[in-house]
C-alpha cells in the first residue's frame, strides 16, 4: 500500500488521506493483473501535477526527451468514465459504485 501511495502521489502531485477502499484485483485482457483502490477527497484536475519520464524520442534517434506520466486530468460522470477507461479496467468502476452506495 505504501508503494501504491507513492506512485499516486508522484503521478498526481496528491498525497492520499484518510481511509483507503480496495477494489481488489482484475486481470486485463492481455494477462496483467491490476489492484485498484479509492479514497474519497477533493481536488480540482487543473491541481494535478505529474513527475516525469525520461525515453528516446523519436525512436532510434539517439535524443531523450521527457514526458508527464500524466499529461492531463478530469473529472467525468459515471456513464462518461465507462466510455473512456480502458474496457478491462471497468469492472472497478462497477466494483467502487457496489460499495459506496
Amino acid at each position: 500500500m505504501d508503494a501504491a501511495k507513492r506512485e499516486f502521489r508522484e503521478e498526481t502531485g496528491i498525497t492520499p488521506e484518510g481511509a483507503l477502499l480496495g477494489l481488489d484485483q482484475i486481470k486485463q485482457p492481455g494477462g496483467k493483473v491490476i489492484t485498484a483502490w479509492a479514497f474519497e477527497g477533493d481536488c480540482s484536475p487543473e491541481e494535478i501535477g505529474s513527475n516525469t519520464f525520461s525515453i528516446e524520442w523519436p525512436p532510434k534517434s539517439g535524443h531523450k526527451q521527457e514526458f508527464p506520466e500524466v499529461d492531463r486530468a478530469d473529472w467525468f460522470t459515471l456513464e462518461n468514465a465507462r466510455k473512456r477507461i480502458l474496457k478491462g479496467q471497468i469492472g472497478f468502476l462497477d466494483r467502487l459504485m457496489a460499495r459506496v452506495s
